[in-house]
């Protein structure tokens, strides 16, 4: 028996050659799958590189190569069975063909509109990052404003995408009427949106959120009784760091119907507190103290001068309260702490400097020897 013969040989209705030049195709296929995708992933940097500084070829390969050797391995697929007579033709599937056949290739049709799906998600991240990257390389704050705007964009996309793929599957795959299926919908839609009524309201509220821009991350905000910073702002929600490090989801229905205090923006942080003195301090040290504290604080770069405030407040009967006020421009929170510490020691400094004495808690009764004796007499004292 020589080799052509052998080669014509038939079983399952194809020769042993059409079998033989199948497993080649699948054999190279699977064995070039990831040389042949870091091909096509180069192909789309050099055309791209021109928008993509900062973004190295390594990090699109990291998105790109496994989901294209996926879709390279399921063209092989198709190039190898198509020499054996299948996959069958869409045509053919709708009249006597087995059961196995039609499960085997709706599979492979899915799996095609799945993989080509995970490209595209792919090239959204690549976007995504390319563009985050040029936004930290400049200073521009519609810049800034924008790429908040991009983690957003890229959720939103990505389910577009997984949307329109499903809808592709149900047509291509399960010959699904995609527009009586969404006419229909039209009709039990009011019932799901007021089933879905506070998702649709935060997904709303994220646009009002996008438009009018009350903050944007990394900033500080206070909101129904919450600080933090904002870390990211998401289809439903906007995600809190608080100064206890604890991770906070808000609604984003609550960021914009509750007041909100964008602490970020504050021109100045306030400082405000009372210096208690005791009454053995006399009015010149109090006045010496007033005035060299004032000088101090005018002379600080960060503290606002016309914002500089020291008045003796109250007499009251456990001492002399003196008012402090001033405001810091710090952009952190950290150096507004800085700020708070250093005026303090240098307020310990006058203090002692002009030998004044703070008032404490304790009461001073004084004891008389003997009823007779004036109030204005004692012989002893008690402290209590």
């Amino acid at each position: 028996m020589n080799v052509q013969h052998f080669l014509n040989q038939r079983f399952f209705g194809n020769t042993v050659g059409q079998f033989m030049v199948c497993g080649i195709v699948l054999l190279l296929g699977f064995l070039l799958r990831r040389l042949l995708s870091r091909i096509v992933a180069k192909l789309i940097y050099r055309l791209t590189k021109k928008y993509t500084a900062g973004v190295s070829e390594q990090q699109l390969n990291a998105l790109l190569i496994q989901p294209l050797s996926v879709v390279l391995f399921l063209f092989t697929l198709f190039l190898a069975f198509n020499v054996l007579d299948y996959p069958v033709r869409v045509t053919d599937l709708a009249h006597n063909e087995p059961w196995l056949k039609k499960a085997a290739f709706r599979l492979y049709q899915m799996g095609v509109i799945w993989a080509m799906a995970w490209v595209v998600l792919r090239l959204i991240d690549f976007a995504e990052l390319v563009y985050r990257r040029r936004a930290e390389f400049t200073t521009n704050v519609n810049t800034r404003l924008d790429a908040q705007f991009i983690p957003f964009a890229k959720d939103f996309l990505k389910v577009l995408v997984l949307i329109f793929a499903f809808l592709v599957m149900l047509g291509q795959v399960f010959a699904v009427n995609v527009t009586a299926l969404i006419g229909g919908l039209g009709i039990g839609g009011l019932a799901v949106a007021f089933a879905a009524k506070e998702s649709l309201e935060n997904l709303i509220a994220s646009f009002t959120i996008f438009l009018d821009r009350p903050f944007q991350v990394g900033e500080l905000v206070t909101v129904g009784g919450i600080t933090g910073t904002v870390e990211k702002i998401g289809f439903r929600s906007t995600r809190l760091r608080t100064a206890e490090k604890s991770y906070v989801t808000v609604p984003n229905r609550s960021m914009i119907d509750k007041p909100l205090d964008n602490l970020s923006l504050r021109t100045a942080r306030r400082v405000t507190f009372t210096l208690n003195f005791s009454h053995d301090t006399t009015r010149e040290q109090l006045l010496g103290i007033a005035t060299e504290l004032r000088q101090y604080l005018l002379q600080l770069p960060n503290v606002v001068p016309e914002e500089v405030q020291i008045k003796l407040a109250a007499l009251t009967q456990s001492g002399r309260d003196v008012s402090v006020q001033y405001f810091v421009q710090v952009p952190t929170y950290d150096e507004y702490l800085d700020v708070k510490e250093e005026v303090n020691y240098r307020i310990l400094e006058i203090v002692e400097a002009h030998g004044g004495t703070f008032a404490t808690n304790t009461t001073v009764v004084r004891m008389l020897a003997d009823p007779g004796i004036s109030s204005g007499t004692s012989t002893g004292s008690t402290i209590l």
